[in-house]
């Protein structure tokens, strides 16, 4: 009887736990960010609600630009239903592989981390919801494939419960 009140406890506890950035310290290809995004980088996502169902598709073109410790980033996405939007990222490299970011429709700032292969980026985005708007919380994972590839897997959440991933793989182009 008491282990089966002791296994909700243990999934519950397995749950709660989390990666670390310093889990990835040792992976290659190491990912410096503002060298895979300076230039043009193409990227390719879809959203999938909490029920894992494909809700939307999109694809993002990317220039990026350095200026000092500073990237600008400048996303234009074109979703699979016609609708675009613009997104434009102000990405600062602090110290010891941490970064904060800004854009206009970010509430705060964005915070990052990289080690190794991997970048952990978490903020908070104001979302179009019927007349108005929501803020969703994004915590991203993107890793730096063997083949200049880089995956992304973001959780957005609200209130704490999921509503959904949004799944991104990046190609970096050729400067010319």
């Amino acid at each position: 009887m008491h282990r089966v009140l002791w296994l909700p406890a243990i999934v519950l506890l397995a749950g709660c736990s989390s990666m670390q950035i310093s889990d990835y310290a040792q992976t290659q290809p190491a990912l410096d960010l503002f060298r895979y995004f300076e230039g043009k980088t193409l990227a390719w996502g879809m959203f999938q609600g909490r029920d894992g169902a494909l809700k939307r598709r999109f694809r993002v073109d990317i220039a990026g630009r350095i200026e000092g410790d500073r990237l600008t980033l400048t996303e234009d996405f074109v979703y699979d239903d016609g609708e675009t939007q613009q997104r434009i990222w102000r990405i600062r490299r602090i110290d010891g592989g941490r970064y904060v970011g800004t854009a206009d429709d970010v509430v705060g700032e964005a915070k990052g981390e990289s080690a190794g292969s991997a970048f952990h980026w978490r903020y908070v985005l104001r979302l179009p919801y019927g007349e108005g708007t929501v803020d969703v919380s994004f915590d991203d994972w993107m890793f730096l494939q063997q083949d200049g590839v880089l995956l992304n897997r973001a959780t957005m959440k609200k209130f704490g419960l999921t509503l959904g991933q949004v799944t991104l793989a990046f190609i970096k182009q050729p400067i010319p």
